[in-house]
């Protein structure tokens, strides 16, 4: 309750903070639906409930959320393969109740049974999808069936081969764009723009979007064969009051209730879309220069409010987002007043200015992406993770690999798999360790069990105890140990019985056999 009483209590540094964050949102939330293959609305939609209805029940003061790139492989496939948007819809409203369930039950820590390798696995996985899917967009090839010919997706081989003939429908003055787009958003990321005063409150996606529409424009009256058409740049309905933006709404079909794939895809969007929130927002924490901590339950609440929201209302899933919270902490946000601020900004810019967005080029946008892709996918994100050891690097890699070659969860799945082998193997090497006893005696060998001994170790103490040489006196120690299983305490007293043939002395300390043959226990 603190923070809502808190809300007015920084307007000096909220509202531009919510200003700059309006900037860095307006593109990405029409990137994000044009990859996701959703209606351009949908990411306005979206951006307008993650800002004021997520920003509002939210206990973060700095996270920001709206339509994330993470989930663009999951709508992308869910509208192909539930074949109509008002299906997705359910869907959505699914996932969100899901989100909601999960956070009265307390759920918000789930993410921290993830490995990193697996998230990081993950987010390189759709970064590289999401780079593969801007291609056709950059070479100008707008939103028709050449899109999907030329959209090489998950194990869709044939679009990959299908490249190779999109050089036939090159649109050149599209190249020239997203070539300068692409410039400008590698150079606002030097130091030399970062570190000045003025120029980093301008945010670099929005310059490349600004300098686009004055390219194009500039295509028209001095170069018209390579001037963009309408096909080629955003279409956002003209909205002309309440009234027709109501019009644009857009309503689930209930019918999908009842429906398998809408629930599995349901399912899948509120795992995934918990956990990039969940990350981004304990990377937002780590950000805040106050340290506050947000409070993950109440946060996956909000999601889930925000996302059935949406899907009541045409909007896409939305996610806490890492991009739009650390430009929010830069800009100096104090309160979640700049996250609801801008979300009132992003309504207003559909209700005042839908010709200036309708100028906005495509191949802009797929640029902005591409970028975002490199990002989550970047070249020293491999090497650190070859650097960290194989039981880092596998799990990372496999999710990779399962993502492109099968599908999000697929990928996951096998992540997991890899990962938790290696923690297998770990906890057989480490059921026990041995301790030198200062004795005179060689022939004496000292077993200290750790202080969990589960079944998974019973390969690694069945392997220690074979080896132990006939004729020895074997000292099995449990002091240190608070549970042990059923299945090791079998391996020590079928030791115990085969000792004797082997002429070894066995000597129990504070373990508790099931049976009376263990004598030798003080």
């Amino acid at each position: 309750m603190a923070n809502r009483s808190g809300l007015f209590s920084s307007p000096g540094t909220d509202l531009p903070a919510g200003l700059v964050v309006f900037l860095v949102a307006l593109p990405l939330c029409l990137g994000v639906a044009l990859s996701s293959g959703a209606p351009l609305f949908s990411g306005i939609i979206a951006g307008v409930i993650g800002g004021i209805v997520v920003g509002f029940l939210s206990g973060s003061h700095t996270s920001v959320s709206g339509p994330a790139a993470g989930l663009t492989v999951i709508v992308f496939t869910a509208i192909k393969d539930l074949q109509t948007y008002e299906l997705f819809l359910t869907a959505l409203v699914i996932a969100g109740a899901i989100q909601l369930t999960l956070g009265i039950l307390k759920a918000g820590l789930i993410g921290y049974y993830f490995p990193t390798s697996v998230i990081k696995g993950m987010l390189a996985g759709i970064g590289i999808i999401l780079i593969i899917k801007q291609i056709p967009y950059l070479f100008g090839t707008h939103e028709s069936e050449l899109v999907e010919d030329f959209i090489p997706f998950v194990n869709d081989f044939e679009a990959v081969l299908a490249l190779q003939s999109l050089m036939g429908t090159v649109d050149y003055g599209a190249v020239f764009i997203s070539i300068v787009s692409l410039a400008i958003l590698i150079g606002w990321e030097k130091p030399v723009i970062k570190n000045h005063k003025w120029l980093k409150l301008l945010p670099g996606a929005l310059l490349a979007v600004l300098v686009s529409i004055g390219i194009n424009k500039f295509f028209k009256f001095f170069m018209p064969n390579l001037y963009l058409q309408d096909e080629d740049k955003v279409r956002l309905p003209e909205i002309t009051g309440f009234g027709s933006l109501a019009d644009q709404i857009m309503f689930p079909d209930l019918s999908g209730v009842f429906n398998f794939d809408v629930w599995a895809i349901a399912i899948t969007i509120a795992i995934v879309a918990s956990l990039e929130t969940l990350l981004s927002l304990e990377a937002a924490d780590k950000l805040d220069p106050q340290k506050r901590v947000s409070p993950p339950n109440r946060e996956l609440f909000a999601q889930g409010i925000g996302n059935m929201v949406n899907g009541c209302i045409g909007g896409m899933p939305i996610t806490a987002v890492i991009v739009r919270s650390s430009a929010n902490i830069n800009s100096g946000a104090k309160t979640k007043m700049s996250a609801i601020f801008h979300g009132f900004l992003l309504l207003l810019s559909v209700l005042l200015i839908p010709g200036l967005l309708n100028l906005i080029p495509i191949a802009c946008l797929a640029t902005i992406l591409l970028l975002i892709g490199y990002k989550l996918a970047k070249v020293s994100l491999f090497k650190n993770m070859y650097g960290l050891g194989l039981d880092q690097f596998l799990p990372f890699l496999v999710t990779i690999l399962g993502i492109i070659f099968f599908d999000l969860l697929k990928g996951i799945g096998l992540g997991m798999i890899v990962g938790i082998t290696f923690i297998l193997i770990r906890n057989y090497k480490n059921s026990h360790f041995f301790k030198d006893v200062k004795e005179d005696d060689e022939n004496i060998i000292h077993i200290v069990l750790a202080e969990e001994v589960s079944f998974l170790n019973k390969g690694s103490l069945i392997k220690t105890l074979k080896n132990i040489g006939d004729g020895k006196k074997v000292i099995i120690d449990g002091t240190n140990s608070k549970i042990i299983d059923h299945d090791i305490l079998e391996v020590i007293m079928d030791f115990q019985t085969n000792a004797k043939e082997r002429n070894i002395e066995v000597e129990i300390i504070d373990i508790a056999l099931p049976f009376k043959e263990n004598t030798g226990q003080r």
